[in-house]
């Protein structure tokens, strides 16, 4: 059983045009998204709440806004947040004009962490496989984004849970860098992220969050965060011949991992196209890229944070980050299967870290985005994902917006 979203449903990029034009109501788009919902829900439940009223109330108050002559980069775009808590963070968001309709599932009480995400309605499923986990831990907003119920949703990652629910349902999943705002977790391991259907709208959400979209453009003052090319303008920068494609290396596993060699084969195809398009240079070292698996270590600072780093913590850590940075210092992106295997099925996925190739950027703290890279041989998505140097989200943007135009959005045959 499958749930196939709307494929002319509307970006949050055009939405929020829309809406500032006034040729549609924030409250009317809230409405068509808060019945999505209600229809679809019960099978998906991807939603812990949904804030039906508060929406509805704040759609009218953007309304209100746009009439009063305020520019809202995100006016009227529904947006789902990850977790009860999710509206915490939420504050440039909302300034921007975005309308939270609820709270999407996370792993519930006393559930094991391989169940990924508890409902209103039970289990969150997999909008391509209604068998297999969405992933997680931000698994309602990857199901609702890939379901087309909300164009935007929040998620928070710590070994992987944006991008591996990006992965597994098909849609962009972007981690930024560690540290880059203020957080609660003292392990440092998680920080901020996005899903949404396609990268325009989650460079949309990094230019809001990073105070460069907060204005009409051409007005605002491009610094270090200025995400000229992201997005949709991105998808033509090639034809319109100013896009310089960066150096990028293939890595299939880091050196230590052993993915699934059908998901090693999807993602190492759309690899090879992007560089076939001239989207990336293919570079190759003389010696193959390899970190040190870092498992021990993100487990022994997630069990004890704040806590004084072990002797083998403290090894790992400084072999990869020593790794890292000398990989930077010589190309501009790492790519590799996003997980190492397919989405499992709702009981769970053995002894398998689907987190193999992603915790290890929580670690070093590397902003990354997966975006889609084809479907495998069960049929469902596969990731792709990238990595970049630290404070580098500008350049995964624009790459990714390239790519997508040469990749193309995951869809059924």
């Amino acid at each position: 059983m499958t749930t196939t979203p709307d494929a002319t449903a509307p970006s949050a990029e055009e939405i929020a045009t829309a809406v500032r034009s006034q040729s549609l109501r924030a409250v009317d788009i809230v409405a068509e998204a808060l019945d999505r919902i209600e229809r679809t829900d019960p099978t998906l439940s991807a939603f812990i709440e949904v804030w039906a009223d508060e929406a509805l109330r704040r759609a009218a108050e953007v309304d209100a806004r746009v009439g009063a002559g305020e520019w809202l980069p995100l006016a009227g775009v529904p947006i789902g947040v990850k977790g009860r808590r999710g509206l915490r963070t939420a504050g440039p968001l909302l300034a921007a004009g975005c309308v939270p309709v609820g709270a999407t599932s996370v792993p519930g009480p006393g559930t094991v962490w391989q169940t990924w995400g508890l409902g209103r309605h039970g289990r969150t499923v997999n909008p391509w496989r209604h068998d297999r986990t969405p992933g997680g831990s931000s698994a309602g907003s990857a199901a609702a984004v890939a379901a087309g119920l909300v164009p935007l949703a929040t998620g928070y990652d710590g070994a992987g849970s944006v991008r591996i629910p990006a992965a597994w349902c098909g849609v962009v999943g972007l981690k930024v860098s560690n540290g880059l705002w203020p957080s609660t977790d003292r392990s440092g391991l998680r920080a901020p992220g996005v899903l949404a259907r396609c990268v325009g709208d989650a460079a949309a959400y990094w230019r809001v969050m990073s105070g460069d979209g907060t204005r009409p453009p051409g007005t605002a003052a491009h610094g270090t965060h200025g995400t000229h090319g992201t997005g949709a303008s991105a998808q033509s920068a090639q034809s319109a011949g100013w896009y310089d494609a960066p150096s990028a290396v293939w890595s299939p596993d880091l050196g230590f991992d052993s993915p699934d060699p059908d998901v090693v084969a999807v993602a190492h195809a759309a690899a090879v196209r992007l560089a076939e398009t001239g989207v990336i240079r293919a570079a190759h070292p003389r010696i193959p890229f390899r970190l040190d698996d870092p498992a021990s270590a993100w487990l022994a600072l997630r069990a004890a944070p704040g806590a004084e780093p072990t002797p083998d913590v403290q090894r790992i850590r400084a072999a990869n980050d020593d790794r890292l940075a000398a990989f930077f210092a010589d190309a501009q992106l790492l790519m590799t299967p996003t997980a190492p295997t397919p989405p499992h099925g709702h009981d769970g996925p053995g002894e398998r870290y689907s987190t193999a190739l992603t915790w290890a950027f929580n670690l070093s703290g590397h902003p990354a985005i997966s975006i889609p890279a084809g479907l495998g041989p069960d049929g469902c998505p596969v990731g792709l994902q990238l990595v970049a140097a630290h404070g580098e989200e500008s350049l995964l943007l624009r790459v990714a917006g390239v790519a997508e135009r040469n990749i193309g959005p995951c869809t059924r045959g």
